[in-house]
């Protein structure tokens, strides 16, 4: 039985345990060949949504280091057009841009080893900085936190006041990252919390959570590589539920097929691919999204 047949058989189950339609995507994150939330996910989902049984829930089984934020927004207004409830299965990680569309779930299910992490973004674009010895066309990834760090220091560490000073610090700052970036950044930050508020409201009502839930996921977690597991979630105020003893074995089985097919635990080494040949024919899946009435999986072969 193909991995994909055997996944179909698993979707099935998790349907009728939560009388629901499940729709399964997957961003690889093998090293070397990682894949992340951008916006041309909205046309390959919405043909598996299309295809959709007439049911109230979406079961949304998600694997993601994240990705486009404004991809992942648009990925939560479309499953809601299409269901009135939408829960989100993490059998292992949804984080940055997956845990923004875990905000926009009714109810998120962690199993025990699950996580999600902190929002605050990444600016990358042909004007972020130069990495050093690498080719010219790769940038480093500008922190939306990182910057605001760096002025924090300035301003509450040293207790710099003087405007004199702090237009040298920043002078400083732009001549190593590019004004518009910086302008940008700044742009990003008020737009993921805004976009954190509006996707929240379908799971928290009470505003104080609300705020304390956007400051702690966007800035107060002191890293990007924070991991928030289900407890610490629900401490958050989260509606975050356990899943049963079956929901839970089937989830297992559901991402070690993904594991497995999508080899996330081999780094892509292209020297054991070629051995003492100087070319190799080979195709590798990256990422996936599945659902039961849609055909096939759909991949990205390279």
């Amino acid at each position: 039985m193909s991995s994909f047949a055997s996944r179909k058989a698993l979707y099935k189950k998790i349907e009728a345990a939560r009388d629901s339609n499940v729709l399964a995507i997957v961003n690889g994150d093998r090293p070397g060949w990682e894949t992340q939330f951008s916006r041309d996910f909205t046309d390959i989902t919405v043909d598996h949504l299309d295809l959709m049984r007439p049911r109230d829930k979406i079961s949304l089984v998600l694997h993601t280091n994240g990705g486009d934020t404004l991809a992942a927004w648009r990925l939560v207004h479309l499953l809601r057009q299409f269901c009135k409830h939408l829960e989100v299965l993490v059998p292992l990680k949804a984080l940055s841009a997956g845990t923004l569309v875990c905000l926009g779930a009714t109810t998120i299910v962690m199993t025990k080893q699950a996580s999600l992490g902190p929002i605050d973004p990444s600016i990358t674009t042909p004007l972020n900085p130069p990495v050093q010895g690498a080719p010219p066309n790769v940038r480093a990834p500008v922190s939306v936190e990182a910057i605001q760090g760096f002025l924090d220091i300035a301003t509450k560490t040293l207790g710099i006041k003087d405007d004199a000073a702090m237009a040298s610090i920043f002078t400083h700052l732009s001549g190593q990252v590019h004004p518009l970036v910086l302008g940008q950044v700044f742009r990003a930050r008020a737009q993921i919390q805004f976009l954190a508020k509006r996707l929240l409201r379908h799971q928290v009502t009470d505003p104080d959570k609300v705020d304390g839930i956007i400051a702690f996921l966007a800035s107060e977690s002191g890293s990007h590589d924070y991991t928030i597991d289900r407890t610490e979630a629900r401490e958050l105020g989260l509606r975050v539920e356990t899943p049963t003893e079956l929901l839970y074995k089937l989830m297992r089985e559901v991402h070690r097929s993904f594991q497995t097919e999508l080899k996330l635990n081999e780094p892509w080494d292209p020297h054991t691919l070629l051995g003492d040949q100087q070319t190799a024919s080979y195709e590798v899946s990256r990422c996936l999204v599945e659902s039961v009435r849609y055909p096939g999986s759909h991949h990205s072969p390279q």
